[in-house]
């Protein structure tokens, strides 16, 4: 699916309310100038609607073409996009125009057939944050895609996140146009080079232990790093030494494999946390992540006093992954790159990171050890 380049002009942000608990947002007629990412002259023909010769007045058309259904409908639609019922094909002009960064089609057949592909080759795992109306016959999406390569004995992960927009043709009343646009690539024009790089850039292997982790969804994947948001969950902890170091992980293991107040063995999870607190990355503590079925009452105490139980409250985090050996210098060098990229966007950082290891290093290669720079974001929003 897509993500950004720029836009030039302006698409026209919808005063937007929220209704029910699905959070299905509806527009009113009012827009507001809403910034738009570069597409080149090759991609504009795609993105206007031409009946006849001409688009047909804007007084004769638009009460006819009931734009605020159709974001409605896509909120229901969309997320059938890789599930046995699929898309309603009926909503689209038999010669819709798809286009992404590295495949077009100019048919709804076509179009469907490269989604029986992906749904077979990558088991997509689709999700649609927003939808909203962005011009008089124009609506776009944003969403993320997770995808598994099933072929490759690794089965890496890829990652796209991006907006679509959607042109709807006012005679047929029925989506004539699709573009998808990345966020993790400048390039958005077919063939993209750099789209095409990007996919093997992910194809990668890295070893991530089939453990629980941490349940996070991904918002938003730059070239950089990707943002996620965390839901809460619960370590035990105790200090550390260094964000690289192993000190003090065999007292927290000890916790969870039975040396606590009622003997308990807990099961084992990925990744470990180690978390520096402060700018200097002095204040550390090593942590494991507790199942996601315990809660802190039901949890046997700690038989000693430096080990604690603690509850993280989640919330938006900014992560880039790696592999190799975690030596400090390198953890304080990917800490310094993703901040340096975080303040290029504008995103506002919290003090201190955490390094994210999946992997025994004993029992592990390093060029496929999985590991994670994360740092806390004061907040995030899609919009």
């Amino acid at each position: 699916m897509a993500t950004a380049g720029q836009i030039t002009g302006n698409f026209y942000r919808p005063i937007i309310t929220s209704v029910g608990n699905d959070c299905r947002r509806h527009v009113s007629t009012r827009f507001l100038p809403l910034p738009r990412r570069n597409v080149t002259s090759r991609l504009r023909p795609i993105m206007s609607v031409q009946v006849g010769n001409e688009m047909p007045p804007a007084s004769s058309s638009s009460s006819t073409v009931d734009m605020e259904q159709l974001v409605g409908f896509l909120y229901e639609d969309l997320p059938h996009l890789f599930d046995d019922q699929g898309i309603d094909r009926t909503a689209y002009d038999e010669r819709v125009k798809f286009r992404d960064p590295i495949t077009k089609h100019d048919t709804i057949t076509g179009y469907l057939l490269n989604i029986s592909f992906l749904k077979n080759i990558f088991a997509p795992d689709f999700q649609l944050h927003w939808a909203k109306q962005t011009g008089p016959y124009e609506i776009t999406t944003r969403w993320t895609m997770v995808m598994k390569f099933l072929l490759l004995p690794w089965k890496p992960e890829l990652v796209f996140t991006g907006l679509s927009i959607m042109v709807v043709n006012p005679e047929t009343k029925k989506f004539c146009s699709h573009l998808d646009l990345w966020d993790s690539i400048n390039n958005n024009d077919y063939f993209s080079l750099e789209g095409l790089v990007d996919v093997f850039k992910q194809l990668r292997p890295y070893k991530t232990p089939d453990l629980e982790t941490p349940k996070y969804q991904i918002l938003k994947r730059t070239s950089n790093y990707e943002v996620r948001k965390y839901e809460p969950f619960i370590v035990v902890e105790t200090n550390g030494d260094k964000l690289s170091g192993s000190s003090g992980f065999n007292n927290v293991a000890g916790y969870i494999f039975g040396k606590n107040s009622t003997m308990e063995k807990i099961p084992m999870t990925t990744p470990v946390f180690t978390q520096a607190t402060d700018p200097q990355l002095s204040s550390v503590s090593v942590q494991i992540v507790i199942p996601s079925g315990k809660d802190l009452s039901s949890l046997p105490m700690p038989n000693e006093e430096k080990i604690k139980l603690k509850k993280l409250e989640g919330g938006f985090a900014a992560a880039v992954k790696f592999s190799g050996k975690p030596t400090e210098d390198v953890v304080r060098g990917k800490e310094n790159e993703l901040r340096n990229s975080l303040s290029k966007d504008g995103l506002r950082a919290k003090t201190g990171c955490m390094l994210a290891r999946y992997n025994d290093p004993g029992r592990t290669w390093s060029f496929i050890m999985r590991n994670e720079v994360i740092i806390w974001l004061e907040e995030f929003s899609l919009d």
